[in-house]
């Protein structure tokens, strides 16, 4: 009853620029670039608490579990702990969508500024690392939606086990809704992992070969 998700971040990369009176147009993408990163801090930074109450929630289904439906005020008891639990990380992926898409706002402020690039190798790259974005961010969202569906389908297994007189295929079905749900989250969630790790290389070629005076720090 546990679905980690282990996020892989946009790489942070710390540029100093030396010897320019006047920003090149990969400059200003950089500015836009790293702007990007730090707006998606937040959703970086909640990936601990929501880890911390996947980890709760399991505790209590497993201890659900031991108790099979002989004690049922124990049941219920336990069932409203696992709703609330279910609130808190609803709250969390809210506030962790609304970073992604501030993020990709700011990303996306460099779409007009490709075409001014005189270079065309620096040009195809940077084409290829806006289509590596897109795909990314579509990761995101499909992710996004198949947690929310994920936390929907717990929501519905812990009301049933508050009811007195559930019936057993009924409970038994719900369990099956719910790992199915499971399973969406992490084949969701390996592809956004992937595509975040094809953009950190694809941003960090386009750096290098813009000639970008770049320090990494990941």
């Amino acid at each position: 009853m546990l679905v980690k998700k282990i996020i892989v971040a946009m790489t942070v990369f710390l540029i100093f620029l030396t010897g320019c009176n006047s920003e090149s147009i990969p400059e200003e993408m950089y500015e836009h670039l790293e702007q990007a990163v730090s707006l998606e801090e937040p959703f970086a930074e909640k990936q601990g608490s929501l880890v911390e109450l996947e980890d709760e929630e399991k505790e209590i289904y497993d201890e659900i579990i031991e108790l099979g439906m002989d004690d049922i005020d124990r049941i219920q008891e336990l069932s409203t702990r696992a709703l609330e639990n279910i609130d808190e990380r609803k709250e969390i992926i809210v506030t962790e969508k609304q970073s992604i898409e501030d993020a990709k706002e700011e990303f996306d402020k460099v779409n007009p500024l490709i075409e001014e690039i005189n270079d065309e190798s620096i040009k195809t790259k940077a084409v290829e690392l806006t289509e590596a974005m897109e795909e990314r961010y579509n990761a995101y969202l499909d992710l996004n939606d198949a947690y929310t569906n994920s936390l929907n389908e717990d929501e519905a297994l812990y009301q049933l086990l508050q009811k007195e007189d559930v019936e057993e295929e009924e409970l038994r079905s719900q369990i099956e809704a719910v790992n199915e749900s499971y399973d969406k989250v992490i084949e969701t969630n390996q592809l956004f992992n992937e595509k975040t790790e094809v953009y950190n290389t694809l941003k960090r070629e386009f750096y290098e070969l813009a000639e970008l005076n770049v320090q990494y720090s990941e």
